[in-house]
Order: structure tokens, then sequence, then C-alpha cells
């Protein structure tokens, strides 16, 4: 029903792309079970401490689909920095035809990527980064508004606004995230020029999510307010669910708190750890403004019904010229 530049290049039923995952959530059953239900899901190569352990769970994806997927490759400043180059590698020599990068510049690793066929993706916060995205040689750009969950940009513009002037600003397909998670922003994003919608929150409140029941059903329970941005004293904001952790690390920055002091707070380690056990109030978890407007836990299946059906049912409702 939706076919665009996006379901085109990427080989996919539904222009939805899940967005990725860290602390490992976005493993291999949950991936597969998005690229089943005709979506792109993502595995994010950072979740891993070896190349060895990336390259098991690329397989392992594959023995549970037949459907396309991509790894994620994060640029950002990372607490134990892994080698890209290898990770990369790794990816090409398994066979992924589709590969994500997030962060900075992907200047570097473009040749590379794009050396083993594979369709590249660039998922960035700015215009300007778009542009140089573009320049470097992207397939596709994906870009997040200030309501994503994970990390927007400093500068702190909405989705409404930098979704349609990033589609202005460059010739290759957007996709667009930051505040979608059902039928009507779904709609919305394609009608604001968007060939595809990233939702990330959305999937991380699905059956298949290897996250503790009590983070889902607190995201249920979560009103729209129930985000805050911490980090920011770092250079890279974090859009997280507000809890007793993330109150001590915005508290901790305002009175002007080193990395170091942060680390113990902000590692992912213990967000794993909290996660694991489903304590709500140890270590950061990434989350949208959108959890406002789930409600339910289904399957990834379930959940990507209801966006496909709905979208069909608002267009046949929305008045004819």
């Amino acid at each position: 029903m939706f076919k665009t530049k996006v379901t085109e290049l990427l080989g996919i039923e539904h222009p939805i792309i899940a967005g990725t995952m860290g602390a490992g959530l976005s493993k291999a059953e949950l991936v597969a079970a998005e690229a089943n239900a005709g979506i792109l899901g993502i595995l994010p190569s950072a979740t891993f401490p070896s190349k060895e352990e990336f390259r098991d769970e690329i397989r392992k994806v594959k023995s549970l689909t037949d459907k396309p997927f991509a790894v994620n490759i994060n640029l950002f400043p990372m607490l134990v920095p892994i080698a890209i180059e290898d990770y990369i590698d790794t990816a090409l020599e398994e066979g992924v035809k589709i590969m994500e990068t997030s962060g900075r510049s992907p200047a570097p690793y473009v040749e590379r990527i794009k050396s083993g066929g594979c369709v590249f993706m660039h998922k960035c916060a700015r215009v300007r980064d778009a542009r140089t995205a573009e320049r470097a040689g992207a397939d596709l750009v994906e870009i997040v508004g200030f309501e994503c969950g994970g990390h927007p940009s400093t500068e702190e513009v909405t989705t409404l606004i930098l979704l349609p002037q990033t589609v202005d600003a460059v010739n290759i397909p957007v996709i667009g995230g930051g505040g979608f998670a059902d039928a009507r922003g779904f709609i919305a994003c394609l009608a604001l020029g968007a060939e595809g919608v990233l939702m990330g929150t959305r999937f991380m409140v699905t059956k298949e999510c290897m996250i503790h029941d009590n983070f889902k059903n607190a995201f249920v329970e979560a009103p729209e307010t129930a985000t805050m941005l911490a980090m920011k004293s770092l250079g890279e904001p974090a859009r997280v669910l507000r809890n007793q952790a993330a109150d001590k690390v915005v508290e901790m920055e305002k009175q002007g708190a080193t990395l170091e002091d942060l680390i113990p707070l902000i590692s992912g380690a213990e967000g794993r750890d909290a996660m694991a056990k489903g304590d709500l109030d140890r270590g950061m978890m990434a989350c949208g403004q959108v959890v406002g407007l789930i409600h339910d836990i289904p399957t990834v299946k379930e959940a990507v019904d209801s966006i496909i059906n709905g979208a069909i049912a608002i267009l046949e409702r929305l008045p004819r010229p």
C-alpha cells in the first residue's frame, strides 16, 4: 500500500525503520521480528564487545529471517571505543546489505561501506549534518527531532520543523524520526515529505523486546512529560526516561561534574544491569516523548499491522479535493 523510495531501496514491505536500541535491546530476536513484520530492523554493532560476538549475532539474525535487515555503526564517542573498521568489515563479510551510521560524520568510512555493495544510511539530528552525509555518499538520510529518544541535537528543533527543512535541503530520500509511534504519526511523517518513518520507542514496548516487563509497564503508564534531557554539559544530550539516575546526572552536571564523575551513572553496563533486573531508578534508559502515546504491549507484527491499517483508514476518511 505505502510504496516509497525507501521500500524500493531497502527491499522492505512497509516504509518503517525500527530505531536502533542499545543496552542489549536490539538483539537478533527483535531485529528478526521486525524484518519478518515487513519493516527494517537494525542490529547495533556497539552492543558487542568484540567483532566475533557481533558476527555471531548477525548470523543469528540470518537464521531467524530471510528478510532484509541492517547493522548500525556507532560514530558517537564511546566510553570503551571499538575498532570501527573491523566492525564494518565483519558486517560486509557476513553479507549485510544495508548499513546505518549515526553520530559523527561518516565520511571516513563511506568508501569502505559502499565497496561491499551496501545501501548506506546515515542518522543525524541537524540539517547541515544531513547535507554532509549526502555529500559523503549516503543513499538515505534519517533526521531526528528534539522529541526523539536517544540523542537529539543541541539545537533543540522539533521534528515538525526539522523534517521538512531536511527534505528541502537534500536530494536523497529522507526518513523522519522523533515523535512517531502510531498511524497518525506515520501519515504525518509522510505528509512532511519523508519517504520513511523511524520509530524507536514504539518497538521498545513490544513483546519481543528483551527489556524487563517493569520498564514496559512503566512506559505504558508514562505521560508525555516522563522524559528528560541529560548529559547536555557533555555536548551529547540524551533524552531518557525520568528516574533517580537521570535526575542525579543532571544535578551533578549543574554542579560542574566531569565525564569521569558521571561514568558510574551513564555507563552502558549500569543501564544493562538495571534493565535486566527491572530496576526503574538505576541506570539511564533512552525514551522518546512519544511514550505518552503508547498504551499497549503488542507483538512487533501487531504493532506494524496497527500502524499500517490505521494509516489506510486515515487516508480513507480524509477529505478529497
